[in-house]
């Protein structure tokens, strides 16, 4: 005899219940963990990235982490990680007023935006998010720079070097992955 009641019914012990609507969680990292790649990440944008400059271009440790973090998370969590993580860069930074915050900040948001309904482990929209996320970030950051009085006329320059420091960036990304994926792969 077929059943009178649709799929999303459930009869358990004579009571009839409504199934919850299937909700994948946000499977990220325990903060703690993503906290101290964060304070890593810093260190070394700070001290001793530097000394290997491709052109005057560094990549960014800190987005990168951002970046990995954001795509695995909810929209508030990766907007309070991608706050932190931006204030930080200010602190660190004498000049840049506010402007690693606020960019930060809405890369992270735009990033955990742009992988939902993908998976987080995805080589080619990882590195799609991180170019788009890097390129984003330094309009984002000259664009406030801006109007805090820094002076115009250097766009092409900023250009170039933002294109530069999302191939590096992708490129950081792409060497993480790989590694997480082999060393995973060992593990098991």
């Amino acid at each position: 005899m077929r059943s009178i009641w649709s799929s999303s019914f459930r009869i358990s012990d004579a009571f009839v219940r409504t199934a919850k609507p299937h909700v994948a969680p946000f499977v990220g990292p325990r903060w703690y963990i993503a906290a101290a790649w964060l304070a890593a990440a810093l260190i070394a944008q700070s001290t001793v990235l530097h000394a290997f400059a491709i052109r005057n271009v560094v990549p960014s440790f800190v987005l990168v982490v951002v970046v990995w973090y954001a795509i695995r998370v909810d929209a508030p969590r990766a907007a309070l990680f991608g706050l932190a993580a931006g204030l930080f860069e200010d602190v660190l930074s004498s000049q840049s007023g506010g402007a690693w915050t606020i960019s930060t900040t809405l890369v992270a948001v735009l990033a955990g935006m742009l992988s939902r309904g993908f998976f987080a482990d995805s080589l080619p929209l990882v590195c799609t998010i991180v170019a788009v996320a890097t390129l984003v970030r330094s309009l984002l950051f000259w664009t406030v720079m801006g109007f805090e009085g820094y002076p115009p006329g250097l766009g092409a320059i900023h250009l170039h070097e933002a294109v530069l420091q999302a191939v590096l960036n992708v490129v950081v990304m792409l060497v993480a992955m790989l590694a997480v994926r082999r060393f995973d792969a060992r593990v098991n």
